[in-house]
């Protein structure tokens, strides 16, 4: 499944050096075209990178990892 998001630049947590994103919006490729599914995932979860996010997605929609496509728009 392919999927397309817009990232937000995420908050540095005490602590942890590492740069992180939040959703903006996401959208999911399906048989009829572009569907939103933004308001499936934790808008407010800092992932570390692009890698995670797939593995979240493959993980939410119940997809092989190497099935999930993802483009940062």
């Amino acid at each position: 499944m392919n999927f397309r998001f817009t990232p937000k630049r995420g908050r540095k947590r005490p602590g942890n050096e590492e740069a992180t994103f939040t959703i903006g919006r996401l959208w999911a490729d399906d048989a009829e075209g572009m569907i939103e599914v933004t308001h499936l995932l934790d808008r407010k979860y800092g992932y570390r990178s692009a890698r995670e996010l797939r593995w979240h997605l493959a993980e939410r929609f119940d997809l092989p990892q190497e099935n999930v496509q993802l483009d940062r728009i």
